[in-house]
């Protein structure tokens, strides 16, 4: 790919940012390469034939759109599924007797040998179960462990090395973070993990995975065969739960998730929010996701950036022998790019692009180029609910089951009703979910006293002050 390929598909990917937003993009087309311009054609890959099918069926013609933006004469955009070999996979989990770590820096081309010969058939008995694609990447052996991810790798491991009929020591165990954290990397290394002996079925699902398989199973009136199977399996692994849509699905979804739990079956869920915050999913689910372990996976320390840097060269010299990046680089990197993981796999895959096609050593001026779009400014802290009852129940010497309550004494009810306030003006909920999480009030109760804080600050110097105060210590 020559220098003005690479810059004119860096102009597209910030165009599709734009056009579907950052949540969007970050899901869909973060892993998304481009392979050639040939004509009237452009070839784009992506690692999983489910990305793929779903890029098609939504996106066609936003992706072409934003080409057509820069090359007129582009027609046609094609997208294929990359090969797992060009994943180059460390999947020492995959084949238990194998140390692929310790045959990598033998021998390159007989660790990647090793690795399709093990991966081949976990992957094989998976999709044969219906589970959505694994990419071999994507394994304990490959997953860089730091201070905020330690217990959920923990968790996760506890889950992968259980044996059928042990008992399940929390159950679901349910796993939230930001885009680019490592949620799917976790859920992805237990079911290659779980799947490497033939003592349990460990299935690994997506939530639209299931909606369709759900649907369809209704539609060819084969559902009693689907809830069965889904029933049968060991250890069930859900990613991207917040997706799950339609009354109908939730139910089975809820269904399922009981009948597992009460067989003494493991179940795994990961969600980019905790299950109180699931506000789309019916109260039942929320509550019984809520009843196992539920862990957060933080923002990345610029250690574990550091870490996940390193891990991802070593991978890449796994192809490129000769690929090597200066200290000063991966530290320039760790320290400006703190997004997500994602942002950091990729500036590592264009510093390996501009130093193979250009044939040039990897320096620092040459990685702040090629990364400078990558740099973004710091996310804004992401404040919950019960944070902001938390200090406000200390700020007003009042306890968070006192704002919860029915109370209407004065001590309470202007400490509530500042709360309230902070909670529809820090937080993207809604009216009546914030009026839910204040003791099931209505959504009136919560206009009212969002609206009645707004005229006091107005003419109320010290509460205004005392708000003021509390946004400072919610934001810090």
């Amino acid at each position: 790919m020559s220098n003005m390929e690479q810059d004119r598909w860096s102009r597209v990917k910030g165009r599709l940012r734009s056009s579907v937003g950052e949540d969007v993009y970050s899901s869909w087309f973060a892993r998304m390469d481009l392979e050639s311009v040939q004509d009237e054609s452009v070839h784009l890959s992506v690692p999983t034939r489910f990305l793929k099918s779903w890029i098609q069926a939504h996106y066609a013609e936003r992706v072409l759109t934003c080409w057509q933006a820069e090359m007129p004469e582009v027609h046609r955009v094609d997208v294929t599924v990359r090969t797992a070999m060009r994943c180059a996979p460390p999947a020492k989990e995959a084949a238990a007797p194998i140390d692929t770590r310790r045959t990598e820096g033998r021998d390159g081309r007989a660790s990647s040998e090793l690795r399709a010969t093990a991966i081949a058939p976990v992957s094989a008995s998976h999709e044969a179960l219906g589970g959505s694609p694994l990419d071999p990447r994507l394994t304990f052996g490959s997953f860089v462990i730091g201070r905020s991810n330690t217990l959920a790798h923990a968790a996760a491991r506890q889950v992968a090395e259980g044996r059928r009929g042990d008992s399940v020591m929390f159950n679901p165990l349910y796993i939230h973070a930001g885009v680019g954290l490592g949620k799917t990397h976790l859920l992805q290394a237990v079911t290659w993990a779980g799947n490497s002996g033939t003592e349990r079925k460990v299935l690994y699902l997506t939530a639209e995975k299931f909606m369709y398989g759900f649907v369809a199973a209704l539609k060819t009136q084969t559902a009693l065969a689907f809830k069965e199977a889904l029933r049968g399996i060991d250890v069930l692994v859900i990613d991207d739960l917040q997706f799950l849509q339609g009354k109908t699905t939730q139910a089975e979804f809820c269904h399922t998730l009981n009948a597992l739990i009460d067989a003494g079956r493991q179940v795994v869920i990961a969600a980019d929010r905790p299950p109180s915050d699931l506000e789309s999913l019916d109260e039942r689910v929320r509550s019984r996701l809520a009843g196992g372990l539920v862990v957060e996976m933080g923002s990345l320390g610029e250690e574990l950036r550091l870490g996940i840097l390193k891990s991802r060269v070593a991978a890449a010299r796994a192809h490129h022998a000769t690929f090597e990046v200066p200290a000063p680089v991966l530290d320039y990197l760790a320290r400006t790019i703190t997004h997500n993981g994602r942002d950091l796999e990729g500036a590592i895959n264009r510093l390996l692009a501009h130093s193979k096609l250009n044939a040039t050593p990897v320096t620092l001026e040459m990685a702040e180029r090629e990364v400078r779009d990558l740099i973004r400014p710091q996310e804004p802290k992401r404040i919950k609910i019960e944070d902001i009852q938390r200090v406000v129940a200390r700020q007003y010497n009042v306890s968070r089951s006192d704002l919860l309550s029915s109370r209407r004494t004065a001590n309470v009810v202007r400490p509530r009703q500042v709360a309230m306030y902070l909670a529809k003006t820090l937080t993207l909920r809604s009216l009546p979910e914030i009026g839910r999480r204040f003791g099931g009030r209505d959504h009136t109760t919560v206009l009212h006293a969002v609206r009645k804080i707004e005229a006091l600050v107005g003419k109320d110097t010290a509460l205004q002050d005392e708000v003021e105060s509390l946004k400072r210590q919610l934001q810090e």
